[in-house]
């Protein structure tokens, strides 16, 4: 499915089984590229189950701690063991915060990457969009994590801060270093279709409109629309 200049559609998906997760994979699995199991957002947090949801389709697993926008709310070592675990049973990306505790990140990493997993580390920022010096030095540490990939995520206000969000692809590419980056918010919307053209790894989109998981999340069927139309008029 994927275009040779085309970053990877994922679907964020908000699902609280692997049940409602395999049925509403099976109305647009062909439309994107990744399956992000929302680990904390589950009232059945099984990983067999999720992995068996996601059939073919690639898999991220994400286990987002309230601090940073997600609903784990308990002990850090019971948010990262989750992770490893889908690892060691065959997820294909693993997604853990920067902003972890740095040997309990650092322990997650090569844990998972020895299972076989590339990993993600992510930053999300839901007020606004830092100075260009420090989302420089924030895409610098997570190349100094030694993970697979990075996702930075600012809140834009302003296309200049689109702009600026979106500069850091240059930087990453420089560095052979796969980043997701765009921005949330109603004025980052065009970030989120703009970056998969503009050497992003990925962008997030929602199973539907109702099940958004970010402030400005396009869902899968709007973000393929403008894929198909702006690849149709591109050839």
């Amino acid at each position: 499915m994927m275009g040779p200049t085309r970053g990877l559609v994922c679907a964020a998906t908000a699902e609280k089984t692997p049940a409602d997760l395999a049925q509403k994979l099976s109305k647009c699995a062909d439309k994107i590229d990744v399956v992000e199991v929302r680990l904390d957002l589950m009232t059945d947090p099984d990983i067999d189950g999720c992995l068996e949801a996601a059939g073919q389709l690639p898999s991220l697993f994400t286990n987002r701690p309230s601090w940073e926008g997600g609903k784990f709310a308990g002990n850090e070592q019971n948010r990262i063991q989750p992770l490893i675990s889908a690892a060691q049973k065959g997820a294909t990306y693993v997604d853990i915060e920067l902003k972890t505790e740095h040997t309990l990140r650092q322990k997650c990493i090569a844990a998972c990457q020895n299972a076989g997993a590339k990993v993600i580390v992510s930053q999300h920022n839901f007020q606004e969009t830092p100075s260009p010096e420090v989302l420089i030095q924030t895409l610098e540490d997570l190349i100094q994590t030694g993970a697979y990939a990075g996702k930075i995520i600012t809140t834009a206000k302003s296309a200049k801060d689109v702009r600026q969000t979106l500069t850091l692809l240059s930087l990453a590419q420089d560095s052979n270093f796969p980043l997701s980056t765009f921005c949330m918010g109603e004025a980052g919307q065009i970030s989120r279709f703009s970056t998969l053209y503009l050497g992003g790894f990925m962008s997030y989109a929602a199973i539907n409109s109702e099940t958004a998981t970010a402030p400005g999340q396009l869902s899968v069927d709007h973000l393929h629309s403008l894929i198909t139309l702006f690849e149709h008029h591109a050839h």
